[in-house]
């Protein structure tokens, strides 16, 4: 396998349950040494494509390359794998559980010991070893999970929501080492929810709707191909009044609240320019602060995947996601 060879190429790739098609003609090509994110709502297809590429069942047509191989079999020991559901030895000690993973996947049996507990420390795990898996909390269990898809050093790492069940410290925890996975040239796919996280990690978009590709670029190529359409308002007091005067500002689609930050975010109209309705809307009332947003992946997210749900519903409903808003601030006032 060459290095400019991708680490994944999907061609042409149906996948049905009954009558439900879960994957429809699906090509994909996932660089080496890239971090792609699988994104989507429930019941896209995330999964699916996921377990196909791990040879967990194969697909009804087309063709899945895993590094150079016709298929994940092929390259197991070269693959480290978290799937979504849990799948930890619940009644095994978790030093034993992952040195049997460790096992399986050739690492030698010297040294193993010092390795697990070095990785324990560093998910912040110290003196579970003797304990068993059903004694630990869902989120420890992810980490314990975690260790074993990574345990054995693989060139490819997929990652099936591992961020599920953890807590924000923990999330930002496993998020810094996926980042040092990323600096030693490692291939990683994650599916996850988690929007900021992709964000602040991927190198690659992948989104899938209803088993269809809808979107496949490079984030910085995703950026630009979405202009920004929200511009955030912090009037000087916050109102009934002020929120009315800036909901009924022409060119402003929509406008909704912010948490309780005070902050109100607007929605442009397609095809207003962003920068006249910002003037508008310092004309409107006494503005601390007006700002162009920088389109994040949650706009892309409800633009490629929803479009026809209002607005505000959607950016409630993905709110739990903690999506980071990147901000380019045009003026203060």
């Amino acid at each position: 396998m060459q290095q400019s060879d991708p680490a994944i190429r999907i061609r042409g790739v149906t996948k049905t349950f009954g009558s439900k098609t879960a994957v429809s003609n699906l090509d994909l090509d996932v660089p080496t040494g890239s971090v792609c994110g699988f994104l989507g709502p429930n019941g896209a297809g995330k999964t699916t494509t996921i377990r196909m590429v791990m040879s967990i069942f194969g697909p009804d047509s087309g063709t899945i390359e895993v590094l150079g191989k016709k298929s994940a079999i092929e390259s197991k020991d070269r693959i480290g794998y978290l799937p979504e559901e849990r799948g930890v030895y619940k009644k095994m000690r978790v030093g034993d559980f992952v040195r049997y993973m460790a096992t399986l996947k050739g690492v030698p049996s010297a040294g193993i010991n010092q390795k697990i507990d070095d990785w324990l420390e560093r998910l912040e795990l110290p003196g579970v070893r003797k304990k068993k898996c059903e004694e630990l909390s869902k989120g420890m269990q992810q980490k314990v999970q975690y260790l074993a898809a990574v345990i054995h050093e693989p060139e490819l790492i997929i990652l099936d929501e591992p961020f599920s069940g953890l807590d924000p410290v923990n999330v930002r925890l496993i998020r810094s080492l996926i980042d040092e996975l990323r600096t030693e040239g490692k291939t990683i796919i994650f599916s996850t929810h988690v929007l900021s996280s992709a964000e602040a990690l991927c190198d690659r978009i992948f989104m899938i709707n209803n088993g269809q590709k809808v979107l496949d670029g490079s984030i910085d190529a995703i950026r630009a191909k979405f202009d920004p359409k929200t511009i955030v308002v912090e009037p000087l007091e916050a109102s009934d009044g002020a929120f009315a005067a800036i909901e009924s500002t022409e060119g402003v689609r929509s406008a909704m609240h912010s948490g309780d930050n005070g902050w109100i975010e607007a929605y442009v109209d397609d095809g207003a320019d962003p920068q006249r309705v910002m003037r508008r809307l310092m004309d409107a009332g006494p503005m601390r602060r007006v700002e162009l947003r920088r389109a994040t992946l949650e706009d892309v997210f409800i633009a490629m995947v929803s479009p026809g749900e209002t607005e505000g519903s959607l950016r409630a409903a993905l709110s739990g996601d903690g999506a980071q808003q990147h901000k380019e601030a045009v003026t203060n006032a």
